[in-house]
């Protein structure tokens, strides 16, 4: 092989939260893999808010880390803030949620890159995807990148984020970019379309960020983390680190005046750009426009880390030009001198829609491509992260001869989020949240290793130390079980007097003293498990249920053209997304029972054939 070929059983184009997962997830099951980035000073950049987690987020990072992902241990070594969410709320809805020191969280996850066995990290821009067709199948082979070199593999995972064929908006002011100071990638885009693939468009945002030194914080509400930060990764003892302040703050009317007068100047609004942005994370502008009742907005003050005085306005995503940008924070409590250190700006982007896609996040259209991140739709580093690991894990199995694996709904938040995305494909930038999850009381934040740690080890992607906690806190949980079983307060079985609503562990430890031994994670699941029993077994019912369908195969070949009485729209529907199972096509938006039982009636008369 020639000098300036480089031969690999993985290549992973693109090193933010999605490409770091998916790279380290194929090595650590032991396929040689190649992570290729344009600059290495960038990997696993938090492009935009310094923060990890929130709701349905959390959930997502904690599933991460139950299959030895990074981004709960990275977090956890450079945080600067810890909450959980919603604990007011049941426990399905808790959400742990922390501030980042942002360049110390990058440093962190390069590093841990850059240790990984079996992955090596380049510098190198790709230029094009290297394919070949043969008997009507095309397969990715490789890339080609900047300086007529090439990588060979026959697995390709693109985590390319905002890069394809990128440009920032500031006003009417246009820049090629996917992220302040960095370039746009023309070559993945052009080969996406030359291989057949739709491309689309979509738009996201960033706010300003601002020198802390100028604000004026008499004047803004302190927000402090908990007293007691709980950890994202299984494998953290207990967070000791010094906690900073995040602080809140308001527009008013006199900045949604502003704002009216200048919307001709807005990219969104005077034509500039066409893209849909994130409904859920929608920028000022949006916000005066959609919500015109609201006298106010809330806005967070999220330092960006210990040795830095920038500070990230997390609430006012804007592409206004840089003199309204200026005055606005004239006229917000606290910000009156506030000096801005980086303008807010939009950014537009290609991405692929995924219904392309098969559940393991391969391309239908192409053999070995398998895409993860936002280039899928997504907006997030959670969402990307979990699409990473499984498109990374998959990626290296196919090349190892193996069949994929897939979390399902029942059994993870990534399960949802892949399911939703290549079932029902997104019109919008798609974000998680709980209410997606039909199952959520299964998908506990505290539970994912309970979830996912034994099929993490099945599948390579964890070490002995994490499967030996696992089972160590499985024990803690099994004794706590028993102790309640066996003991009895005011005639009542423990663990039956446990599910009052007014009673928690504490005082459980002092009718019981011997569960005072019991960990407090372990203690925390046993807590639930038992309190929500009712629940969590009516949720496995509906599970059962739709296990049944999801049972029931389709070939990925089927012709559903040759189902004479199906409808024109069904017909057209499923021969696109394709469902592996009856289960996944009862999802697909606008298919109908009476479709399904044509579908159904169809494969059973094939079967008796």
């Amino acid at each position: 092989m020639s000098s300036n070929c480089y031969q690999y059983d993985v290549i992973v184009i693109g090193a933010g939260h999605a490409g770091t997962e998916a790279a380290a997830a194929a090595a650590r099951i032991g396929a040689r893999t190649a992570l290729l980035t344009t600059n290495l000073d960038t990997v696993g950049q938090m492009s935009c808010n310094p923060a990890i987690g929130g709701v349905a987020k959390g959930q997502i990072v904690r599933e991460v880390d139950a299959l030895g992902g990074l981004m709960g241990e990275a977090i956890d070594a450079t945080g600067i803030q810890f909450r959980m969410l919603n604990c007011r709320k049941g426990p399905a809805m808790h959400s742990p949620r922390a501030q980042a020191d942002k360049r110390a969280y990058q440093h962190y996850v390069k590093c841990q890159i850059e240790q990984q066995e079996n992955l090596d990290l380049r510098q190198e821009t790709v230029e094009d995807l290297i394919t070949e067709t043969a008997e009507n199948t095309t397969r990715v082979c490789g890339v080609t990148v900047r300086g007529d070199a090439k990588y060979v593999a026959p697995t390709v995972v693109l985590t390319t984020g905002t890069f394809l064929q990128a440009i920032m908006h500031t006003g009417d002011a246009k820049t090629a970019g996917g992220r302040a100071g960095e370039g746009t990638t023309a070559g993945i885009s052009g080969a996406l379309h030359r291989l057949g693939f739709e491309v689309e468009r979509f738009k996201t945002g960033t706010p300003p960020r601002l020198n802390g030194r100028t604000i004026d914080y008499s004047k803004v509400e302190p927000q402090p983390g908990d007293d007691i930060p709980q950890p994202f990764s299984f494998m953290t003892d207990e967070l000791t680190c010094e906690q900073l302040p995040c602080f809140i703050t308001y527009t008013n009317e006199a900045v949604h005046d502003l704002i009216r007068k200048n919307l001709h100047r807005a990219p969104m609004y005077s034509g500039q750009i066409n893209s849909r942005g994130p409904r859920y994370c929608p920028s000022i502008e949006d916000k005066v426009v959609r919500f015109a009742d609201k006298t106010s907005h809330q806005l967070f003050l999220e330092p960006e880390g210990r040795n830095t005085q920038e500070v990230y306005v997390n609430g006012i995503s804007t592409s206004l030009p840089r003199d309204v940008q200026d005055q606005m924070f004239r006229m917000i409590a606290g910000l009156e001198n506030a000096r801005i250190m980086r303008y807010g700006y939009a950014v537009e982007y290609d991405f692929s829609p995924p219904t392309q896609l098969w559940p393991h996040l391969e391309s239908k259209l192409v053999n070995g491509l398998f895409l993860a991140g936002q280039i899928n739709g997504t907006t997030g580093y959670e969402e990307a992260a979990g699409q990473g690991l499984i498109a990374g894990l998959n990626a290296a199995r196919q090349t190892a001869g193996k069949s994929p694996w897939v979390p399902t709904r029942d059994q993870a938040y990534i399960g949802v989020l892949l399911d939703d995305l290549v079932t029902a494909g997104t019109d919008e930038p798609y974000r998680m949240f709980t209410s997606r999850a039909e199952y959520r009381l299964l998908l506990r934040q505290d539970n994912a290793d309970r979830r996912l740690t034994e099929k993490a080890d099945e599948l390579g992607l964890i070490d002995q130390a994490r499967c030996q906690r696992f089972q160590e806190k499985v024990v803690q949980m099994n004794r706590g079980v028993e102790l309640l079983k066996n003991a009895k307060i005011d005639n009542l079985a423990a663990n039956v007097y446990l599910r009052r609503p007014e009673v928690d562990w504490e005082q459980m430890c002092e009718r019981v003293p011997e569960l005072a031994g019991i960990e407090t994670a372990a203690a925390q699941q046993c807590l639930f498990d038992i309190k929500y029993e009712g629940y969590i077994g009516r949720q496995r019912v509906e599970v059962e249920r739709h296990q049944r369908l999801a049972g029931k195969r389709i070939p990925t070949s089927f012709d559903y053209n040759s189902i004479n009485p199906l409808r024109s729209e069904a017909r057209e529907k499923l021969s696109r997304i394709r469902p592996l199972n009856l289960g996944q096509a009862k999802r697909i938006s606008g298919i109908t029972p009476a479709d399904l039982a044509l579908v159904l009636a169809h494969l059973e008369s094939k079967r008796k054939a």
